[in-house]
């Protein structure tokens, strides 16, 4: 995997490229001086969770047959306060269904990609809790 930042514009707002062409926009937040024309790098990493546990669950209910209508993927983090580097100590993730997605099989599901397949939580899981729920047609399942 190769990656490039090109700086686009002061202070801190650099464009991220990867090997396809593909890009995102980050920067800094306007308290250090930031002007909001792309998302922190600690956004970008919880949105890299919620993306990789995401298609490992889709991945896992297409194979399964399963089909939902919609799904959205839910997710908050707090990092710590004290010491420096301020990592993330506590995430949680909300794995919202609707449809005819089978209840057991969307938890199925998400507990693989959690517990097994996801990368990004592997790493993350070495410094924040990882919490998780599955919610199928409004119903929390156990």
């Amino acid at each position: 995997m190769k990656i490039k930042l090109i700086k686009q514009s002061e202070p801190f707002h650099f464009e991220a490229f990867n090997d396809e062409g593909q890009s995102v926009h980050m920067d800094a937040s306007p308290e250090i001086g930031g002007t909001n024309k792309g998302v922190r790098p600690m956004q970008m990493i919880i949105m890299g969770l919620g993306g990789c546990s995401g298609i490992d669950v889709c991945n896992i209910l297409k194979k399964q047959r399963q089909e939902f209508s919609s799904f959205t993927i839910e997710l908050e983090a707090r990092r710590r306060s004290e010491p420096e580097p301020k990592i993330f100590e506590h995430i949680t993730l909300k794995f919202i269904f609707e449809g005819g997605v089978d209840p057991i099989k969307a938890r199925k599901a998400v507990d693989l990609s959690i517990e097994k397949y996801c990368s990004v939580s592997e790493i993350l899981r070495q410094s924040a809790e990882i919490e998780y729920q599955v919610i199928v047609n409004n119903e929390i399942v156990q």
